[in-house]
């Protein structure tokens, strides 16, 4: 069979593998269903592979990923075993920052009324782009005596291209406010976000431009999550406020997410990582991996398939069939085949 794409797969650690075999099947049915064939290439790479070999992501690995592949889908990365998580950081934040995957993008959706803790039955239903490369993740510090300094990194480049990219992609999809959030009043390196953002936000006349300091934003997606559409913001306060968005909507066995740079393969990946001790037990939730999937399917040009995807999923979540960690009773693959069966 011809394939119309070729995907690499990183199971990875602990229920990794166990959400990804269940998710593919899934994706594979809604490929099938509008004319697509998915070429699905497993590589060794976790910390198995690592305690074996003490190899991590080698370059010619590397190399295969960014030039032979149309996406990454990862599991999650991580295991006690390896307690300096010398694989993760060479396998997750290696490809971000060599592939240079700018865009972590991070959709939050509620996608049935029950998950909410919130006594609010409002939609829930904003966007975080994240900046992927920069930030205090760049791992640049030292330690001098007994002070541990972090640096952060923001350059005009980085900061322009993300913010760039959350207000293009609010114009695609119709959306008509743009939120940027920061911590200039004690930050002073964060003015960069605010003029950078004033600047570009010029150039979007229909879409509202507004600001949040960090803390306040996350008192007020509590409060009133609703009225937020696409947010951008840089590495750190994205890695929280993406996590406190997944609360909002159900947790983390139903957040996905993908990271982007236009025009190269992206790095798919579930985040609710490898969580080593459901490792084995079967109750892991597919469905963060089944939507990233849909993302996947999104970035490769076929939304009619990413929606089906979703459609499934939100109607799999309305006849109960659900993981202990969304209060079922369901095995990750009597979810998964559930799931399979609304397509």
């Amino acid at each position: 069979m011809k394939h119309d794409h070729k995907i690499a797969v990183i199971a990875g650690d602990g229920i990794g593998p166990e959400v990804i075999e269940a998710a593919i099947p899934v994706l594979d049915r809604a490929a099938t269903q509008h004319g697509v064939a998915l070429g699905w290439e497993r590589l060794p790479y976790g910390a198995d592979h690592y305690l074996k070999t003490k190899e991590t992501l080698p370059e010619h690995a590397f190399r295969y990923l960014r030039d032979d592949v149309d996406a990454v889908f990862l599991g999650a990365i991580g295991d006690p075993r390896v307690p300096g998580n010398e694989h993760a950081r060479d396998i997750l934040l290696g490809l971000r920052f060599k592939l240079d995957l700018y865009i972590n993008f991070r959709p939050v959706r509620l996608l049935h009324p029950d998950l909410t803790p919130l006594r609010s039955g409002k939609m829930i239903d904003f966007t975080i782009f994240r900046e992927n490369t920069e930030g205090v993740y760049t791992g640049k510090g030292r330690t001098e005596g007994e002070t541990y300094i972090a640096e952060e990194i923001n350059t005009a480049r980085g900061v322009d291209r993300i913010i760039r990219a959350a207000f293009q992609w609010a114009r695609t999809h119709g959306k008509t406010r743009v939120t940027m959030s920061d911590k200039a009043n004690a930050v002073p390196a964060h003015r960069i976000w605010q003029e950078t953002f004033r600047r570009v936000a010029a150039e979007f006349t229909g879409i509202d431009a507004e600001h949040r300091y960090v803390d306040a934003l996350a008192m007020e997606l509590v409060r009133e999550p609703e009225r937020f559409q696409v947010i951008v913001t840089n590495n750190l306060y994205g890695d929280i406020l993406s996590d406190l968005g997944a609360g909002l909507v159900g947790g983390l066995g139903l957040a996905a997410s993908a990271n982007l740079h236009p025009g190269r393969a992206g790095l798919f990946e579930p985040v609710h990582g490898s969580a080593p001790p459901l490792a084995g037990k079967g109750i892991a939730n597919p469905m963060a991996a089944v939507l990233t999937g849909a993302l996947m399917f999104e970035q490769l040009g076929h939304p009619e398939a990413a929606r089906d995807l979703e459609g499934a999923v939100k109607q799999t979540l309305a006849a109960g069939v659900r993981t202990p960690d969304i209060g079922g009773k369901a095995t990750t693959s009597q979810v998964a085949k559930a799931l399979a069966r609304e397509l």
